[in-house]
């Protein structure tokens, strides 16, 4: 995933152009698959009551001593501190590899691995890259013990993904490098900004991209029918000089290189804190005109090298624990209402989040489909010269 990196991808909902990874062989895939207390394969539990409970799950998981993970940057929505909690928590050592890499990377990486130790373990996808991975056969069915809380819509029936955290699309803006920052897509034209205007990453790959364009359609006319505004509105941008290529990240940010970001807000949120030391006053505002809400999926490979790690890894990011260490990166997680109804929420975190008024609606599997049909048409177009 590219953002903070654009770890970009997250086509998608609350529910190719594909460049492969540069792959090596690595090894085959440990014979020795991790077995339940009674001998079942842990690769096809798909429940923690497969396991006889979360002791004999964390078992087998340590058993494997290892969980491989593929895009995710430590300063996205706090993945760092994810990380580092379940590792704490359960001694089971994370390879993070590319951590700026997007949802279709992730995919890739499946497809390309079969049968290798180096195959990921665990996906973030964005939503339409999780519907795509499933409909491929690539995804394991598993139900978390929180399953039934997290809301319909926004799971797989079968288990083969469930929406994890998710947020607005904002505009992220270094006061001291731009006079008077925007606020709305209108102000995105405006002459002011040439050369200063930056997505996270490519929409055909990355889903906080992908994102940017459909809130752009809501700006201006369009619907979740219909995104095509979205792409005229960047070519609009693109001809009067507005819109950047560079892939906005905190490092171009620092640079000065994209000084208006437009990207999901908690990472515009997450960075605001992160700049206060490095002298950037970095202002977040998710735009009137276009709001645009969003969730990324979370999926587990159905080959994965170590299928314990990989369901206990699970297991912890839909725990209050690990909920609330996305809320305190500024990310709605996806059991926010039953939390807050348990008293399990931290009331604290969940304050800081960006104000938005209204409650958000998301675009259909079909219409999503529809929509990165037509970027992957036409993108470049409206975007080169």
């Amino acid at each position: 995933m590219t953002v903070s990196p654009p770890r970009n991808a997250v086509l998608g909902g609350s529910l190719a152009v594909v460049a492969a990874l540069a792959l090596s062989a690595c090894g085959a895939a440990p014979d020795n698959a991790s077995s339940t207390a009674d001998g079942k394969n842990a690769a096809t539990a798909t429940s923690v009551a497969d396991f006889g409970g979360m002791d004999a799950l964390a078992k087998a998981a340590k058993k494997e001593g290892t969980l491989h993970a593929i895009a995710l940057p430590r300063d996205w929505a706090n993945y760092g501190a994810l990380i580092d909690g379940f590792t704490k928590k359960y001694g089971i050592k994370i390879t993070d590899e590319n951590p700026d890499g997007s949802s279709q990377d992730e995919i890739n990486a499946v497809t390309s691995r079969k049968g290798q130790d180096r195959a990921p373990d665990v996906l973030d996808l964005g939503s339409s890259f999780a519907l795509s991975a499933a409909q491929q056969g690539l995804l394991a069915p598993y139900k978390v013990a929180s399953f039934d809380q997290i809301p319909e819509g926004q799971k797989d029936p079968k288990g083969q993904w469930f929406n994890d955290y998710g947020g607005y699309i904002s505009i992220g803006c270094d006061a001291k490098r731009v006079k008077t920052c925007p606020t709305t897509f209108a102000d995105l034209l405006k002459p002011q900004y040439k050369g200063q205007v930056a997505l996270n990453g490519n929409p055909t790959k990355s889903g906080s991209a992908f994102g940017g364009v459909y809130a752009a359609a809501l700006a201006n006319k369009g619907s979740f029918d219909d995104i095509q505004p979205g792409l005229d509105f960047f070519g609009k941008l693109k001809k009067n000089g507005n819109y950047t290529p560079v892939e906005s990240t905190p490092a171009t940010v620092e640079k000065g290189e994209t000084p208006i970001s437009i990207d999901w807000d908690y990472l515009n949120a997450g960075y605001a804190d992160e700049f206060k030391s490095k002298g950037v006053d970095w202002k977040v505002s998710i735009p009137s005109d276009g709001q645009y809400a969003q969730y990324y999926s979370q999926a587990i490979n159905k080959d994965a090298p170590h299928p314990a790690a990989a369901r206990l890894w699970q297991e912890y990011l839909y725990s209050a624990e690990g909920q609330n260490l996305w809320l305190k990166g500024y990310a709605r997680p996806a059991l926010m209402t039953s939390m807050e109804s348990a008293g399990t929420l931290d009331k604290t975190a969940a304050a800081k989040l960006p104000q938005v008024t209204g409650t958000p609606s998301f675009p259909t599997e079909d219409q999503q489909s529809k929509a990165k049909t037509v970027i992957a048409q036409g993108w470049a177009k409206a975007v080169s010269g």
